[in-house]
């Protein structure tokens, strides 16, 4: 394989990261769980979903997929969450725990 063709790669690979993040075709309850914790954190502070991707700075679609539990988040976009509502990831944790 050329070089060309590699570059071509890595941009598609790059380009299909950014416009279409593989959702889950199973449930997660745990996902779940942890995004109608994060939705019933957002709307206690009443910001759309616009609203709460420019505050976590990411995609509100993504945002979206968490919210409805089609994606898992990472540790570090729990952290991050957590961080933006005030709360310790440790609690949001615990919540979901809770709640099985």
């Amino acid at each position: 394989m050329s070089h060309g063709h590699t570059n071509v790669i890595i941009r598609y690979e790059a380009l299909s990261y950014y416009l279409g993040m593989p959702r889950r075709t199973v449930p997660d309850r745990d996902a779940k769980r942890f995004g109608a914790i994060i939705r019933r954190l957002r709307d206690q502070r009443g910001w759309t979903l616009v609203e709460f991707g420019r505050k976590a700075d990411m995609n509100p679609t993504y945002l979206g997929f968490l919210e409805r539990g089609e994606n898992v988040p990472t540790l570090t976009v729990v952290l991050s969450l957590a961080k933006l509502f005030g709360e310790k990831a440790s609690d949001l944790i615990r919540e979901i725990e809770d709640n099985v």
